[in-house]
Formats: structure tokens, sequence, C-alpha cells
């Protein structure tokens, strides 16, 4: 029996840059007061082995020896999932999915495997945080599940391994990787160095066996994945389920995605038999809109290539105390003072005594320049109490000086806001005049703020 080592090291818990001794900021990352001792048991036979001089199963080959299988791609019966992981499921790749506690990860999943379970070698969903009965009580509700989903309770990533290799499924999936621990490293369940340790033989597994791993995260309070950042670069596809957990409505996003787009996002619903998929977000994001309400403004986003209508609300009201309170939810807080700010200097809107607080109705996240036009109209009508026409769609870039600057893929904007029914769109001036207006739409170009407000 080989003899162990034990020794402690030092672990960011960042990204994971490991010390022998411990240091107030770490040199990997530069973040401050993230290193943690944990004790590590090194085989001194398993070092000798991998310090071998060769290795007779290694050997370098030419891309044209190299074979790619058709139908690469695993349809996992869910469309959106299929829209964010980029036309479906790829063999052999590592997914990371995290999110909140209760938002819906394992549900999802869940799901997923019951749909997969037809493939070649079915699904084993090993769970290390519900019994196999609290897993059947869940599932009831999500319907049948074939004789190709199985179901394993497990906590030991070593015997995990060996059930893989034995029952050899085409799709695995880990809830949650947290509670995963090798006999290899003594440290407790969830630590960076377990955590390191299980996703690196989860990898290996997956590109020598060609198994699809699945692999849910929890995130920290930050809303980052638990654990050290070298877990998102280790994997293929790193994915975010988002939303209020008491709200109706999940975002699943894309951050990381080797084989397709980051920007694609796929909206969902949270019913009583499960996730209900929500193929028309604008209008789902659109639903109890106020009339006649000032600070309510429709604009619209791309996601991907999907675009999607949303409403931004703004409320804005003379404040008491001499530091004014600015708030925004689903938008970029500076990009939001920005834009205040120039509406104060351009338009001569007196904002600087004003508190201002700026939503995206239906729990939507985005960032996009072609919002800043919705957003300045939003502030603009409920600073002075005038409601925009609940018919009008508007979108555009908003320049320091208070021009509106183009954006792309205008067209598909124009078309989504004809599509659910709106009669005007202001956009652009320069793109209004390329545009062929859909049938029932009016194209309105601006070339400033000053033109958007006396329009609007």
């Amino acid at each position: 029996m080989a003899a162990k080592t034990v020794k402690s090291r030092f672990f960011c818990q960042n990204c994971g840059y490991e010390s022998s001794k411990w240091m107030g900021q770490c040199p990997g990352c530069r973040e401050w007061n993230s290193m943690v001792e944990e004790p590590v048991v090194a085989s001194s036979a398993k070092k000798a082995s991998s310090g071998r001089a060769g290795n007779a199963s290694s050997k370098p080959v030419t891309l044209k020896e190299v074979t790619v299988s058709e139908g690469t791609r695993i349809d996992t019966g869910i469309g959106e999932f299929n829209r964010v992981l980029g036309s479906g499921l790829v063999k052999g790749a590592m997914t990371l999915i995290g999110g909140d506690p209760g938002i819906g990860k394992s549900t999802l999943l869940l799901q997923a495997a019951g749909n997969m379970s037809t493939v070649s070698g079915g699904v084993l969903y090993v769970s290390g945080e519900e019994s196999l009965p609290q897993i059947k009580l869940r599932a009831d509700r999500l319907g049948d599940f074939g004789d190709g989903a199985r179901f394993l309770c497990e906590t030991d990533l070593d015997e995990v391994v060996s059930v893989v290799m034995r029952e050899k499924p085409g799709i695995l999936i880990i809830d949650s990787i947290q509670t995963m621990s090798s006999s290899d490293v003594s440290a407790a369940p969830g630590s960076v160095s377990q955590v390191r340790e299980a996703t690196g033989k989860l990898m290996r597994l997956a590109k020598e066996e060609g198994v699809s791993v699945f692999i849910v995260g929890h995130v920290t309070k930050e809303g980052t994945v638990a654990g050290p950042r070298v877990l998102e670069h280790m994997v293929d596809t790193v994915l975010y389920f988002e939303g209020d957990r008491h709200a109706s409505y999940r975002v699943l996003r894309a951050v990381k995605n080797r084989f397709g787009s980051t920007n694609e996002i796929g909206v969902f619903e949270m019913c009583s038999e499960g996730l209900k998929e929500v193929p028309n977000p604008s209008q789902f994001m659109l639903e109890g809109r106020p009339v006649d309400a000032g600070g309510s403004v429709v604009t619209c986003a791309i996601e991907g290539t999907r675009p999607i209508l949303m409403e931004v609300q703004a409320l804005v009201a003379r404040t008491n105390f001499g530091f004014p309170r600015r708030q925004a939810t689903g938008a970029d807080l500076n990009r939001v003072n920005l834009l205040m700010a120039v509406l104060e200097k351009r338009v001569g809107l007196a904002l600087s005594d004003c508190d201002a607080y700026v939503n995206l109705a239906g729990g939507i996240r985005a960032d996009e320049p072609a919002l800043d036009l919705g957003i300045c109209l939003a502030i603009a009508s409920s600073f002075r109490n005038r409601p925009v026409d609940e018919k009008t769609a508007v979108f555009g870039e908003v320049g320091l000086s208070g021009e509106v600057r183009t954006v792309n893929l205008a067209d598909l904007r124009v078309a989504e806001a004809a599509r659910l029914g709106f009669t005007s769109c202001v956009l652009p001036a320069a793109q209004a005049e390329r545009i062929r207006a859909p049938e029932g739409i009016k194209l309105i170009g601006v070339s400033n703020l000053k033109e958007a407000l006396q329009i609007v």
C-alpha cells in the first residue's frame, strides 16, 4: 500500500490559486483575504507513476486523422434549453448550471433527464442532496420517466465513477458538485480542493468515455458559482438560472459556451407541473403593463438572435435629503446615472435633486446600448408626469452629446414590435430611412433626445 503524506496547502476561494503559505492578497486574482487552509493527502505511488518519462497510450495525431461523427447534438426535449445550449447538447460536453437555491435547477435537469432517457446508454441522475423517495415525489408531478432514466444517491465520487464505467450511460447528471467528495483529498466536501478534484475527474470521464455531463453548482451571495473560479474555466458550458424564486418566471442564460452563442437566453415559467417554456417572451414581459401611466415605455432588446420587447419603468420624485437616491433593477446603474446627466445637461431637466428608480419589468436583465432611448424617455415621462403612447416602441443608443445613434439588428426589432400590434416605433433617424416599415407600423426617426421628447 502506497504511503500517504498529509500536508496543508492554501487555496484561493476565488480563482483556485495554490500556495504553500498564507498570503493576504492572492497573486492570481489580486483578491484580498481569499486564501483558506485545507489539508491535502498525496500518494507517493501516484506521484511516482505520474512522473514517468513516457506513456505508451499518449500519441499526437493530425487533424486529418480525427473523425467527427454526425448527429453529435442531443435533443433535450426542451426547446428553450436547446436554444441556450446551441441547438442541443454536444456529446462528451461538460455543462455547469448555477443558480440560487430553489430556483429550479434540479427541476430543469430532471425534466431533461426524462426527455433524454431514450438516447443511447440512457441517463444516470446522481443526487447527493436527496434520497430516492424524495426524487420520486418530485418526479411524479413532472410526468412519466422511461426505463432509460436511472437514479443513484451517492456522495462518493470514486463510487460514482465506477458505476459510470460499469453502466456506460450516455448522459450523467451530478446534483450537486459541492456534495461530492474524493478519497484522494482529505478536505471536507464543498471545499476548494474537493470541488476542483471532483470536476477534474468528471472532465476526464466526459472526454475519455464520451459521456455528456451536467453538474449543478450552488452560487454565493455575489451570484457566482461557489468554489474556485477555475471550475468555470474547466467546463465547456456555464449556464446561470436567474429569477426571483417567489415569482413564476425563470431565465436561463449562457455565460460561457464553447459550442454555441453566449448571448442566448431561455425563458421558463414555474408551474405546479414543473418548468414550462415561454416561446413568446415579448408577450410574457409585457403582460400587466399599465395604461396611460407616466414613466412606462416599451423598448426592444436583442438576446442572441431573438428580439424581446420589454417595459422600462421609471419613477422620479423630489427628495428631501441632500443626496438623491438612484436605484436600477435589471439595468446598469452607472449607465442610468450617465443618461440622467445627459438629460439634465442637453435637455434641461432638473434631475439633480430628484430620487430616481428604474426597473425592467418582468425580471429580465439587459445592458445593451439600445435601451438608452427607452430609459431616457421613461425618466422624462415620469419627471413631467406625461404618459407615452402605449402603442409606441422605442430603441436607440444615446451619446454624451444627446445624439441618438444607430444600433444593430434594427429591422428585427421593428418587425417584433409590428408583430405584437404596435403602431409606431421611434428609432435612430439614420436607420428609419433605410428600413422598410412592416404593414401597420409607422417609423419615426429622431437624431437627438430633444426631438424624441417633442415627438413622444
